[in-house]
């Protein structure tokens, strides 16, 4: 009965995000300079929660912190579904700035990333590494409060597709996590051998396909926990980066800086 009423549940989130949407459209016609401001840091909005082995904190990022309404939306939504968690944000230059603290082994591999998707990727697992906690994609959201999704006993959670493949637009582990450090390490490999010329492949949801036997890792359907553009769409998200989504970015430039070659002055990697 359960899994019925989270799937009556997200249909439910679905239109009302959408109506919202809609809504949006014509608030940034009004108002097109308009944006809202994403949190570095925001406490959790009740206190108590009963202890668990994932860290009650939400993880995301972002090429900026000043968004649309309905990316603001989504964030505000997934505060409500998760009451008692933290939420930490970081922009391009926070997540490089975490790498050097405290993976300084992994930073020369990070910085020859040059689409901000793809450090995104690297930084997800790293920070999860050492924080542990959830992270979701800057358009993710929650269908089910997030504490009940993830119960308290689980060391991890992944998500599946409708194809029923793992992604990673959410993430949830406990620190240390051997499974996130088998990722980490693949992840590094792809960059140091330069052989793929993909995002999806070279840090993205292929390497968890490739790594992650679904029938071994705890995993639960989207459509049982967390959806993808409800509240919001490219054209909100990348309405302030010219590069657009990494889809098209990936057409034009390089994924991975060759080894020998040296950043541009001025180069910067906006994020998904």
């Amino acid at each position: 009965m359960k899994p019925m009423v989270i799937v009556a549940t997200s249909r439910i989130i679905k239109l009302v995000a959408n109506l919202s949407k809609l809504f949006s459209y014509v608030f940034h016609a009004l108002l097109p300079n308009k944006r809202f401001t994403l949190p570095e840091h925001a406490a959790p909005l009740l206190g108590g929660g009963t202890p668990a082995r994932i860290p009650r904190i939400i993880w995301q990022t972002n090429f900026t912190n000043r968004v649309t309404l309905p990316v603001y939306l989504n964030y505000l939504f997934n505060r409500l579904m998760a009451p008692r968690f933290d939420y930490r944000f970081m922009i391009t230059e926070a997540r490089e700035a975490f790498i050097a603290e405290h993976f300084p082994e992994h930073l020369p591999h990070y910085q020859r990333l040059q689409i901000g998707a793809a450090q995104a990727d690297y930084w997800r697992l790293l920070v999860l590494v050492k924080h542990g906690g959830v992270y979701l994609d800057i358009d993710a959201h929650a269908i089910w409060p997030l504490a009940d999704t993830l119960g308290t006993e689980r060391d991890e959670l992944y998500i599946t597709t409708r194809r029923g493949e793992i992604s990673n637009y959410f993430i949830a582990s406990k620190p240390g996590n051997p499974n996130l450090e088998r990722l980490v390490a693949r992840v590094r490999q792809n960059i140091e051998e330069n052989t793929l010329n993909n995002v999806f492949d070279i840090t993205g949801p292929g390497v968890f396909i490739a790594l992650l036997d679904k029938d071994k890792v705890p995993t639960v359907s989207y459509r049982h926990a967390c959806n993808q553009g409800s509240f919001t769409n490219e054209h909100f998200q990348y309405i302030d980066k010219a590069a657009g989504k990494w889809t098209r970015e990936q057409t034009k430039v390089d994924v991975v800086r060759p080894a020998t070659a040296e950043p541009q002055a001025g180069d910067t990697a906006g994020n998904d």
